[in-house]
């Protein structure tokens, strides 16, 4: 295990070795093809295939996910395209395949294609490990801690260990926290799978997506499913991703610390219900993210009256952007019905919380408050 700090290995993570005269990380590479004499024989034939570019990013990611040790990473053009591979890689029909029924919005249109393609889908919460109820027999069991929106967390060594005790493959979508702040492969997943779109890469402009995975055949079941559907991110994105690892340790340190003094306020309003956030020694997830969590990560989510107060809440705010996603240096926060798809209240407000400073944050945040209710 290596001992290098969070913050060494994010700066660090990828580059190649030292060339005199060239730049510490080499730009982006935009190729569609080769020189490819004889034998394709080399490690770079065309470019669905692979990029230098992917190459230093992928070395990258593997670092922070295993630090000293062998992992193999794949990237993507987006989050649903690194989900969409695994499942898609290891399943077949007649399989059965265990999901979160609160996990990401789109994971129902994934459960549809899944099961036009004959597979057996079975749903249970991730709160209090429910998923252990429906797991015999199934193929591959799809984890996703702390959960997106409802930011419950599940124990899963627990659930690893039950999965693998009936020869059923264990994938983690790790997105809401990062490698910073858990590592599912430490804690037996055979995948971590993540959206690096959000907190990865934390700028907000651009979409991209990984699997890490330490057995080599399922890394090869991985790579070969982005080379048939061309879900390859572009070498620009893969660049950008690179340069943005480096600031990774910092910027989460000043999200996690945002999040937590934002949810130790929001406890205090009374206009608030249903507040979560795993690091609150109150929150009913806390007790598992402490065994398990090294990062408690940049999401709070909380219920307001209604979907008036609301929606006044978030035009309220001057500091906060009303968007979806998360994980930016930029506070976002949005009304999560509007979409549609989670089961969540009318008045359910997601907050991704940014790196701006926590008083001028908290401080907005409770001007919007008592402007939404009238200073109730």
């Amino acid at each position: 295990m290596s001992t290098k700090g969070d913050g060494t290995r994010a700066v660090r993570a990828g580059l190649p070795e030292p060339q005199q005269y060239e730049p510490t990380l080499p730009g982006p590479v935009f190729a569609a093809h080769y020189h490819l004499s004889g034998e394709p024989t080399g490690p770079y034939t065309y470019g669905r295939d692979t990029n230098p570019t992917w190459t230093h990013l992928e070395r990258a990611i593997g670092e922070l996910e295993a630090p000293g040790e062998s992992a193999e990473t794949t990237v993507f053009a987006s989050g649903m395209a690194a989900i969409s591979a695994v499942l898609l890689s290891q399943v077949r029909s007649g399989d059965a395949v265990v999901l979160p029924d609160d996990g990401y919005q789109a994971l129902p249109l994934l459960r549809a294609q899944l099961e036009a393609y004959g597979v057996e889908v079975r749903t249970a919460p991730t709160a209090g490990d429910a998923q252990l109820d429906v797991l015999e027999g199934a193929k591959l069991l799809w984890l996703e801690t702390p959960s997106n929106p409802g930011l419950d967390v599940c124990d899963v060594r627990r659930l690893v260990e039950a999965a693998h005790a009936g020869d059923t493959l264990v994938a983690v979508d790790n997105t809401l926290a990062t490698p910073l702040g858990q590592r599912p492969l430490e804690l037996g997943a055979d995948f971590s799978v993540a959206s690096d779109t959000k907190g990865m890469t934390g700028h907000g402009d651009l979409l991209l997506g990984h699997v890490t995975c330490r057995d080599p055949e399922l890394a090869a079941g991985v790579r070969r499913w982005r080379k048939v559907v061309g879900a390859i991110p572009g070498p620009m994105e893969a660049w950008l991703a690179h340069r943005s690892l480096a600031t990774l340790e910092l910027r989460i340190e000043r999200q996690c610390a945002n999040a937590l003094a934002l949810a130790e306020a929001l406890a205090r309003n009374q206009a608030v219900s249903g507040l979560r956030y795993p690091g609150l020694p109150t929150d009913p997830s806390y007790a598992n993210a402490v065994r398990q969590m090294r990062r408690f990560g940049s999401v709070v989510s909380f219920v307001l009256a209604d979907r008036e107060t609301a929606e006044h809440f978030l035009s309220a705010l001057r500091l906060v952007e009303d968007a979806t996603s998360f994980g930016g240096v930029r506070s976002t926060a949005e009304r999560r019905a509007r979409w549609g798809g989670d089961a969540v209240p009318e008045g359910f407000i997601r907050f991704s919380v940014g790196a701006e400073n926590a008083e001028d944050l908290v401080a907005d945040v409770e001007q919007a408050l008592a402007a939404a209710t009238g200073g109730n």
